[in-house]
């Protein structure tokens, strides 16, 4: 099964088993994934996540979901560039996520990033998701 949107099908992964009320999900390893897990980690939306093998299969990544009194951490992950229509933002023209509580990350020459980091170092790029 051909995946377009690799980045899409996980962000959706997550939201699904977070419905679901699920300790942890799985899906297909690749660089930009991991990319986008390390920032989500680094901003403590989730646990964790490791790199699994089973026999004779492709890696996989298992996410560890975080939950805060019964309810998922994540209220909201959307997809902002899309396969079909790239979103990319100047630096000047990012503005922040609901006034402040949330995250853009962004795909930038410098590499995946927030929002606030790609302020920092003054760099503009794609913007694959928001968080909140």
């Amino acid at each position: 099964m051909a995946i377009n949107d690799p980045v899409g099908d996980m962000l959706t992964r997550i939201r699904n088993a977070q419905m679901r009320g699920q300790e942890k999900v799985s899906t297909p390893a690749s660089k930009l994934r991991r990319n986008v897990l390390d920032v989500l980690a680094s901003e403590g939306y989730i646990r964790g996540y490791a790199e699994v093998t089973h026999a004779a299969s492709k890696p996989e990544f298992e996410i560890e979901l975080k939950y805060f009194d019964g309810k998922p951490v994540i209220n909201e992950i959307r997809r902002v560039s899309t396969p079909g229509r790239r979103v990319y933002s100047a630096i000047k023209d990012l503005k922040p996520v609901r006034n402040g509580l949330g995250i853009s990350i962004l795909s930038t020459p410098k590499g995946v990033m927030t929002d606030a980091l790609a302020r920092e170092q003054n760099v503009g790029g794609e913007v694959l998701c928001h968080v909140f």
